[in-house]
C-alpha cells in the first residue's frame, strides 16, 4: 500500500482535517470507494484512533477528533462504502450484504495508519460501527495493527420484543439471502435526528442528505448482515485485546417529541448492550453513562464530558 502526504486533500470539515479516497474492489453494485478522514495531533505521536460511524451516519464529529488530538492521539475516521463522503450515485445508501465487506477498507485504513508511524492504535466504533469493529477484532486475533477496541452504544441486538427478535428477524435474515434488495422499514424514529440537529432541538450541524431524519428503508440483506454479526457476538465471541463498551443508563421509547430524547438512548435497548457485552470473552469493561444519548459523544455537554473522561481514563490503563 503506497500512499503519501500529497494524496491527501482538504476535508469538508476544514480546520486541519484532511481526507483521502480508497479505491476498493468492485462489488454487486459496481464501483466502490471508502474515505479516510485525518486530523493529526499537534505534538508528535505514535498513538492513533480509527473511528467507524454507525448506520444512517458518517463522520462529522470534529469535537471527537479534537479531544483525541488533545490527548496526544492522531485521529482517523472512515466513511465506509456507501455512506457519507463515500456514497456514489449508482449505489443504494447504506447497502451491505455482509459486515465482512467492510474488512477491506478497515484493513487499508489500519495499514495506512501503521505506515504513518503509529504503533498504538485504538479501534473505536459507534452503534453499527461498534458491531462492525467488535466482529472485526474477533476475526483478526493477534493483529499488530490495533491494540484495543472502544464501543459507543454498540448495536449488539435489535431493539424489538422477544417474538420479533427470536422469530421475525431470523425469518427476514433467511429471506435476505434470496431477496437481498427487498426493502422494509428500518423501524427507527425521526425524533433521534431531531434531538441532534441544530435546526431542530440539537446542537450539531451535519449533512441531512447523508444522515436524514427520516431513515430510508433497508434491504433484507442489511437485516441478514446485522443478524449474522449479532450471532457472532452472542455466541461468546473471543477477543484478545481489551474492550470498553459504553452506553446510556436508560432507553427511550417515546412515540412523540419529548425532552427525554435528549437524555437517553432512543435507538437501542441499553440492557441488551450490557448483557451481550458481558458474553464476549476476554478483558471486557462496561460502563453506563447517566443521561447519555445513543451517541454518547453527541449528548449534552456535561454528559459527553463524562463520557470522554471515562474513555480516556480507561485508555490510560490499556495504552502506554
Amino acid at each position: 500500500m503506497k500512499l503519501n502526504e500529497g494524496q491527501y486533500s482538504l476535508d469538508i470539515l476544514g480546520d486541519d482535517f484532511q481526507q483521502i479516497t480508497l479505491a476498493l474492489e468492485d462489488d454487486y453494485e459496481g464501483k466502490v470507494v471508502a474515505t479516510i478522514i485525518r486530523k493529526k495531533s499537534l505534538v508528535k505521536s505514535s498513538k492513533a484512533a480509527l473511528y467507524i460511524h454507525g448506520f444512517n451516519d458518517y463522520f462529522f464529529q470534529s469535537e471527537m477528533a479534537n479531544h483525541f488530538n488533545s490527548e496526544g492521539f492522531n485521529f482517523y475516521a472512515l466513511d465506509l462504502r456507501k455512506y457519507g463522503r463515500s456514497f456514489l450515485s449508482h449505489q443504494k445508501l447504506n447497502n451491505v450484504r455482509s459486515l465482512e465487506e467492510y474488512d477491506e477498507e478497515i484493513n487499508k485504513a489500519l495499514q495506512l495508519i501503521h505506515l504513518e508511524e503509529n504503533n498504538k492504535v485504538v479501534l473505536l466504533g459507534h452503534s453499527t460501527g461498534g458491531l462492525i469493529v467488535t466482529n472485526y477484532a474477533g476475526r483478526h486475533l493477534n493483529s499488530s495493527l490495533f491494540h484495543c477496541v472502544i464501543c459507543n452504544s454498540p448495536f449488539y441486538e435489535f431493539n424489538l420484543n422477544s417474538f420479533e427478535r427470536k422469530i421475525g428477524i431470523p425469518i427476514l435474515a433467511f429471506l435476505g439471502k434470496y431477496m437481498p434488495d427487498k426493502k422494509i422499514s428500518s423501524g427507527l424514529s425521526k425524533f433521534y435526528g431531531y434531538s441532534l440537529h441544530k435546526d431542530m432541538f440539537g446542537e450539531w450541524s451535519y449533512n441531512l442528505n447523508w444522515k436524514p431524519h427520516e431513515i430510508p428503508k433497508v434491504g433484507l440483506s442489511f437485516i441478514r448482515a446485522i443478524y449474522n454479526g449479532h450471532k457472532n457476538i452472542q455466541n461468546h465471541l473471543k477477543l484478545n485485546v481489551p474492550l470498553l463498551v459504553m452506553h446510556s443508563d436508560r432507553t427511550i421509547y417515546e412515540k412523540k417529541w419529548t425532552e427525554d430524547f435528549m437524555q437517553g438512548d432512543a435507538v437501542l435497548n441499553v440492557q441488551h448492550i450490557e448483557y451481550y457485552a458481558k458474553m464476549i470473552k476476554d478483558d471486557v469493561t462496561t460502563h453506563a453513562i447517566n443521561n447519555g444519548m445513543h451517541d454518547l459523544f453527541l449528548s449534552k455537554i456535561p454528559v459527553r464530558k463524562l463520557a470522554y473522561k471515562t474513555l480516556f481514563d480507561w485508555l490510560k490503563t490499556k495504552i502506554d
